[in-house]
């Protein structure tokens, strides 16, 4: 299972050899620096931390320049663990703390799943929020857009917890799944990934090869 760190730039359309224009999102991938490796003889689980997004020296709290200055990295803002029984180069050659992780590691037409904090949208209806069907709006109805019952009567005379309601919107974790490599640029650590994938304009995101355990 390949996997990395990186900043979604933005979206654009690139060609195909027999002309068809195909949407893409272009994610600025890593280099990321292997900060920490956890086995499960020790830790309880098998994982690698991978750090990303050099930053100025003193950004960072002392703790986490020693933390990073041990696996030779510089200062980084992002670190995120990706578990995986099978992460790693194969048994000839484990993945070690100080490795550099780069895009070579996908390869165009590789499924993939990408995960980020989805744009926020603030508080909204029912309607946008959960696409509710709105009420009539002849004959002096007041239910246009009104989200309706929301419980029972007397019995039992609450609202159950989790119901479908007006609230925040967006500015969750998600992960979009059956995505494509569409082109992988190891000169300037880029990927292209067909479709959009979630996030706003320069957030980070985590990019996993499609079939892995997170």
């Amino acid at each position: 299972m390949a996997a990395i760190l990186g900043k979604k730039l933005g979206m654009t359309q690139v060609f195909q050899e027999d002309g068809t224009v195909v949407p893409v999102t272009v994610i600025e991938a890593g280099p990321c620096k292997v900060t920490a490796v956890r086995e499960s003889e020790r830790d309880g689980y098998r994982a690698v931390q991978l750090a990303f997004g050099e930053v100025k020296q003193g950004k960072l709290s002392k703790g986490e320049e020693g933390h990073l200055k041990k696996a030779g990295a510089p200062p980084m803002r992002h670190l995120v663990e990706f578990r995986d029984e099978d992460l790693g180069r194969g048994e000839d050659e484990p993945i070690k703390i100080g490795d550099d992780v780069t895009v070579s590691g996908f390869e165009a037409g590789e499924k993939v799943k990408v995960a980020g904090i989805s744009i926020g949208k603030g508080f909204q209806g029912g309607i946008k929020r959960h696409n509710f069907s709105r009420g009539p709006v002849s004959h002096g109805s007041h239910n246009v857009r009104a989200p309706g019952s929301i419980g029972a009567s007397a019995f039992p005379a609450r609202v159950f917890k989790g119901m479908r309601m007006p609230g925040q919107m967006g500015n969750k974790r998600v992960t979009q799944k059956g995505l494509e490599v569409a082109t992988v640029d190891a000169e300037r650590n880029l990927l292209l990934i067909k479709g959009s994938v979630p996030g706003s304009r320069n957030s980070i995101v985590e990019v996993r090869t499609d079939g892995g355990s997170l």
